[in-house]
């Protein structure tokens, strides 16, 4: 070696663990994402309060569009395997800095989501191990940073041990719900109903008094499912991710939607009105020790308490990600893009999040009553939900264009089904804004205008993010031959 000779050091190519989620791991995950038993237990009040008998009707009419837009996810991931998911399609097809606010909603909406999720997750912990502690904010805030710690110990380490840990919790949390579903009709077959006797009327929209009730039962719903699109995040780390990630995203809906409506409409048929809304938080423990006198309402506290933790996890994954992508073009600072040397994870994005999650976590028990809060951050992510799912359906559309009408079948799924859950969603994003209070629009807007600060200085810094790059469709979609270009298909 010369005296003079300079040695460039190697420079650490910083990408996720690919192959670390199986095809059947991405249902589990889109499962474990919308958390069907946390959704259920901390939203039917909610929902019931709004809708009423109509909240049957509310998740039907705002499942459908949804499954559009899983559609919309399931082609995009198809052309353009990206952590960033909807961050990269919408910059892609649509505009750079539509496709920014996508990730930054998702970013925004995700954090809201883990500083009002670790509380119930405490809260079912204590109330299945010590129920006359329940009420011991301190100790309830404790377990729940505990658990969202854990949890993000698990994203930290590695994809393979977070796909373990979502097998093992979201697969007892299922079981459990598919037992008591069938147990629940079964009662309610009986004649013995305590509540409202089942119609098919309740999937009838002329049960709402107005666009305005509609619209409110929408952003709720929309609450309901949201979290199934963890497995477009996790595309990259995923066996085929190309076409297994939107595949476990469709798949998933579908499951949580069968979950959501047999428990929304067993609850009304099972218990009165004013027992639903007196255990506001505690409606599927109340309807297990209905349905199983002395230990139902214990077992269904358990899913309830796996399915918090297990989406508390998911979704730290798809903030993580979406950053870890924002980082990689660096429409954020690049070491956010940085992955573990060993585990292969987005480490400073994941530390970055957990830390500030647990502060606004602490800090938001000191202002007003779990229920407040819960129910501030339920409208506003519905908000922000609507946002970039919205433009995710027009992404599809416009990428798609030129091969929406060659059959019938990228007509309903590429086409007219992706378009009309976009518009579905634009509807309650702009009708849902002057019923909105205060607060809500507060968080859901004004957490998603401070995305303005990032776009305008990076991209004065010139990040390459925001020069368009179209999407380019898949082959088996366009029967076009790839060219290869000095042994690479391009």
């Amino acid at each position: 070696m010369l005296d003079n000779e300079v040695i460039t050091p190697p420079v650490q190519k910083h990408s996720l663990r690919a192959n670390g989620v199986s095809a059947a791991g991405s249902i589990v995950m889109a499962v474990a994402g919308s958390a069907p038993a946390y959704s259920i237990a901390a939203t039917t009040a909610t929902l019931v309060a709004v809708a009423g008998l109509g909240s049957p009707a509310a998740l039907l009419w705002c499942g459908l569009p949804m499954l559009g837009i899983a559609w919309a996810f399931a082609y995009l991931g198809r052309a353009d395997v990206n952590a960033g998911a909807a961050y990269s399609w919408v910059g892609r097809a649509l505009h750079p800095v539509l496709g920014f606010f996508s990730g930054w909603a998702l970013v925004v909406s995700a954090t809201i989501f883990m500083v009002a999720g670790a509380l119930p997750a405490g809260v079912a912990t204590v109330s299945l191990f010590a129920p006359d502690a329940v009420n011991n904010t301190a100790l309830v805030t404790a377990v729940g940073a505990a658990w969202f710690l854990v949890m993000a110990f698990c994203v930290l380490v590695g994809v393979k041990l977070t796909a373990r840990a979502q097998w093992i919790m979201t697969s007892i949390e299922v079981g459990i719900l598919v037992v008591f579903a069938l147990l629940a009709i079964i009662s309610a077959a009986s004649n013995k109903p305590g509540g409202t006797p089942f119609s098919w009327d309740w999937f009838s929209l002329s049960n709402f008094s107005g666009t305005g009730s509609f619209i409110a039962a929408a952003l709720i719903a929309a609450f309901f499912f949201w979290g199934w699109d963890v497995s477009s995040n996790l595309s990259e780390e995923t066996e085929n991710g190309k076409k297994s990630s939107g595949t476990g995203g469709i798949v998933g809906v579908v499951i949580v939607f069968a979950l959501l409506e047999i428990f929304v409409i067993a609850i009304q048929v099972v218990l009165p009105a004013k027992v639903i809304q007196d255990n506001s938080g505690n409606v599927l423990g109340v309807l297990g020790d209905a349905i199983w006198p002395g230990i139902g309402g214990k077992i269904l506290i358990l899913a309830v308490m796996l399915s918090t933790i297990a989406t508390l996890e998911t979704t730290l994954i798809q903030v993580t990600r979406t950053l870890f992508a924002m980082g990689r073009d660096n429409t954020i600072p690049r070491s956010f893009g940085r992955t573990h040397k060993k585990w292969q994870t987005p480490a400073v994005a994941t530390l970055v999040v957990t830390g500030v999650a647990v502060v606004l976590f602490i800090g938001s028990n000191f202002f007003g009553s779990v229920g407040d809060i819960l129910t501030a951050a339920v409208s506003s992510i519905g908000l922000q939900i609507a946002f970039y799912y919205a433009l995710a359906g027009i992404a599809v559309v416009v990428a798609y264009r030129k091969i929406i009408f060659i059959s019938v079948k990228n007509f309903i799924f590429i086409g007219l089904w992706p378009a009309l859950g976009a518009a579905f969603m634009i509807w309650v994003f702009i009708a849902s804004i002057p019923a909105s209070t205060t607060v809500v629009l507060v968080i859901g807007i004004g957490s998603l205008a401070i995305g303005i600060v990032p776009v305008v200085v990076y991209w004065r810094k010139g990040a390459g993010y925001f020069r368009r790059r179209p999407l380019e469709l898949p082959t088996e979609l366009t029967g076009k031959i790839p060219v290869v270009v000095n042994g690479d298909p391009r």
